[in-house]
């Protein structure tokens, strides 16, 4: 079931799957307001009071995030026109009025080398056997919006691609080493991300509480590396408790109008167990 709407902001919303531009669902369309997966991280990895600040207060383009979204577009074949600026310096005022141009398209503006590194990227990630085969053309739908009542409260979320059989998620990284992808799952909260999407994709018949949901991380310096990775049922476990919590603390603080901090107490800060025990 996927609906394709008007690149506009509607009046009303009804449950669904849209085929939507990225900057129509990141602007959240549903009248009131909704929770992302990412609002819902925020929410139990910092507090209310910043979810609040940052949804009043919408953080400008960071160009450090333009590098995973090429990779994005390149992979997936969905998202903004990648334009290079074949220009050794880009700290010029002809430059950098082009790349605000660019940008002000809604487009992304990228040095040679590193239009050249996503391309190196998808072509390494299709020798992959298992990646390629999830990502296979036609195979699913890339970039689709998922929009879903979760009680009093709206849920939206963004999956990369989805298949009748999967959900697939796509992450370019750092490392793709299976310690350094358990340490990036707690980092962003990726087990979080996993229920919060799995709910949508539940609720809207997509999907059922034990489709796959797979991760493929994908290294930005050569070779390249790809991992296919699934989290277990313990992060599922605590992906689902985490996720309960989000959807708790959000509609408290919609309905009360009250966002707290961290604490309203004096905090007493005790050194980690592995210290303790050195010297206990």
């Amino acid at each position: 079931m996927t609906t394709t709407v008007e690149p506009a902001a509607p009046t009303t919303v009804e449950p669904g799957v849209y085929d939507i531009p990225a900057e129509l669902y990141h602007s959240d369309p549903i009248p009131g307001g909704s929770l992302s997966s990412t609002g819902a991280r925020k929410l139990v990895n910092h507090c209310p009071a910043k979810f609040r600040h940052d949804l009043d207060h919408p953080q400008p383009h960071k160009q450090v995030f333009d590098f995973g979204t090429a990779a994005h577009k390149v992979v997936l074949g969905d998202g903004p026109e990648l334009v290079l600026v074949d220009a050794a310096r880009w700290d010029t005022n002809e430059i950098k009025n082009r790349i605000v141009k660019i940008r002000a398209a809604g487009n992304i503006p990228l040095k040679k080398p590193d239009l050249q590194r996503v391309h190196d990227m998808a072509t390494v990630l299709s020798q992959h056997p298992e990646a390629a085969e999830l990502l296979t053309p036609g195979s699913g739908q890339a970039e689709q919006s998922l929009f879903w009542p979760m009680g009093n409260v709206w849920g939206r979320a963004r999956i990369d691609w989805l298949r009748e059989d999967g959900i697939v998620d796509y992450k370019s990284a750092r490392s793709a080493h299976p310690d350094a992808i358990q340490k990036a799952v707690q980092e962003h909260g990726y087990h979080v991300q996993e229920d919060f999407y799995r709910r949508g994709a539940v609720a809207l018949g997509l999907a059922h509480e034990f489709t796959p949901f797979r991760f493929i991380f994908q290294e930005k310096e050569p070779p390249y590396l790809v991992t296919v990775a699934e989290l277990d049922f313990g992060w599922r476990e605590i992906g689902r408790q985490l996720t309960q919590r989000a959807l708790y603390l959000y509609e408290s603080c919609r309905d009360s109008g009250h966002w707290p901090a961290y604490t309203t107490d004096t905090a007493l800060i005790s050194p980690p167990a592995w210290l303790e025990r050195q010297y206990v």
